[in-house]
């Protein structure tokens, strides 16, 4: 295992994969790679999340018997390893490149990831960032959306962009994320937390069962137990007000349906006006053809969400 330490650039990821070698044989290196980024996860979700607790305590525990307390202990370096390595070089995609550098993915579900430099080409390029400083200021926040997030190179990239562009990504950027495979959007969350983005990562097929939300904003996802919240976002006093002042809104305007729909909801009619006689209409020349609008660099979804997608 300790050769596969060549297949990785990053000296942190180097010293995980060496990390490896100290586990003995009887569990297949992908077995292994995948308990760690669960239990992993499990210990990050339990920092904050009281709804979830009881079950990821006990998610965590079904994983963790299988080892020898050494070998916990090993998982325990294997963590700091991760984010010393994302303190020293933010910008990679740490859990991801590491991933497929194994071959842990699965090519036949068609399983690839995009290289960090290509995420943070896409970020620079496509991102209007005095736009975003714009709804900031008139919102507080805004909020991205990546529905098939993979290791979240993407949303980490667009973390980094928007830092250098002054805007703080921790308490000024609401980060959503979807994946079908548990592993990998336990890979993201894990990203997430390490970088103390808020948000939340929601494990699902979003072609069959997208993501919603009760607000229009994704403050308040509808959660069937398959959301991992960041600490940032469930402890941070910011986002804890925003959740509090969209729980307020809901209240005040009668809820909203699990799934929002796409169209406002029904006005009452307005009162008969008298209808006045037509006034004449003065004929003006034909107006210029008018100068096609670009289209926008990314759309915004019905929850108000930024998405590359």
């Amino acid at each position: 295992m300790a050769k596969d330490a060549r297949l990785v650039r990053d000296s942190h990821q180097k010293e995980i994969v060496k990390l490896f070698s100290a586990f003995d044989g009887s569990k297949n290196r992908r077995k292994i790679f995948e308990d760690f980024v669960v239990m992993t996860a499990c210990m990050y979700s339990n920092l904050a999340d009281l709804d979830h607790r009881e079950e990821r305590e006990q998610m965590y525990m079904d994983h963790a018997k299988q080892y020898r307390k050494s070998e916990l202990d090993i998982f325990a370096k294997m963590i700091a390893e991760i984010v010393m390595g994302m303190e020293d070089n933010p910008d990679q995609d740490f859990l991801g490149e590491m991933y497929m550098a194994l071959d842990f993915g699965s090519s036949a579900a068609g399983q690839f990831f995009t290289p960090y430099s290509v995420c943070q080409c896409m970020a620079a390029i496509l991102s209007d960032f005095d736009m975003l400083k714009a709804k900031i200021d008139d919102r507080g926040f805004v909020s991205v959306n990546d529905p098939a997030c993979g290791a979240g190179a993407l949303l980490m990239a667009f973390a980094n962009e928007s830092l250098r562009s002054g805007i703080n990504p921790q308490t000024q950027i609401l980060f959503t994320a979807q994946d079908i495979d548990f592993t990998v959007g336990c890979m993201c969350y894990i990203g997430m937390c390490v970088r103390g983005l808020a948000g939340y990562v929601v494990i699902g097929d979003t072609l069959c069962n997208p993501s919603t939300s009760y607000d229009r904003r994704g403050l308040l996802p509808v959660d069937k137990g398959n959301i991992w919240y960041t600490p940032m976002f469930l402890a941070r006093l910011e986002w804890a007000g925003r959740r509090m002042a969209a729980s307020m809104d809901l209240m005040f305007s009668g809820g909203r349906k699990e799934k929002p729909a796409e169209t406002t909801l029904a006005q009452p009619p307005a009162p008969p006006v008298a209808v006045k006689a037509p006034e004449p209409v003065m004929i003006l020349p034909e107006p210029e053809a008018q100068q096609t609008v670009p289209e926008p660099l990314y759309s915004e979804t019905g929850f108000g969400q930024l998405t590359f997608f």
